[in-house]
């Protein structure tokens, strides 16, 4: 045996373990998912967890489980401009979040994290009646995602998940106490990589 073989296999082993590592697996019964998966939320831990295919039949139409879990749909509608403005919410890039008791949360990214409001749930309906779309909203899994920086005008109905990685990009990207020269480039390409999806 040579040291470079040996070493070469080390290398490998190495590279191997790593590779593994790296790879999701499902939240549920620890299968390794593919890059395009399904996503569980969380309503007990408001958590995004994934999923795999065999796992997310069982919460598919509510099936499985006493609603701790929820599959998360996959619709992502683009809206006509919403005026927001009557949420009450002084930020432009923000997702509304309807609750299953009612109640409608704002969450914008931050450097730290999502920042969160309550919203008037009396506005949410009065602005579901101008935008009748919105009433479709599923409480909890999924949010009006709304981008109105630098003269923006996004408004889309997205799963909760992508309002998640929304709020990674912010982190990711974000630097010093203004956000630098990255992030909101960052924002903006999330955005135009949006597609609608029925």
């Amino acid at each position: 045996m040579t040291t470079d073989g040996a070493l070469a296999r080390l290398i490998r082993s190495s590279a191997d373990r790593a590779a593994e590592a790296e790879a999701e697996v499902c939240d549920l019964c620890a299968a390794l998912v593919p890059d395009e998966h399904a996503h569980l939320y969380d309503t007990g831990q408001e958590e995004v967890r994934c999923v795999c295919g065999p796992c997310s039949v069982l919460f598919a139409q509510g099936g499985a489980g006493d609603g701790h879990y929820r599959l998360v749909p996959r619709r992502r509608v683009r809206l006509p401009k919403v005026d927001t403005g009557v949420l009450g919410v002084p930020v432009g890039l923000v997702f509304f979040v309807p609750r299953e008791d009612g109640t409608v949360t704002a969450q914008g990214p931050s450097p730290a994290g999502a920042m969160r409001w309550d919203v008037d749930a009396a506005a949410w309906q009065e602005l579901a009646v101008t935008c009748p779309r919105l009433a479709t909203v599923e409480p909890e899994v999924e949010a009006l995602l709304v981008n109105t920086v630098h003269g923006l005008d996004h408004h889309w109905i997205v799963p909760i998940d992508d309002c998640y990685r929304m709020v990674a990009v912010v982190r990711r990207e974000w630097r010093g106490l203004s956000g630098g020269g990255r992030v909101w480039p960052a924002v903006e390409r999330f955005f135009e990589d949006l597609t609608e999806r029925p």
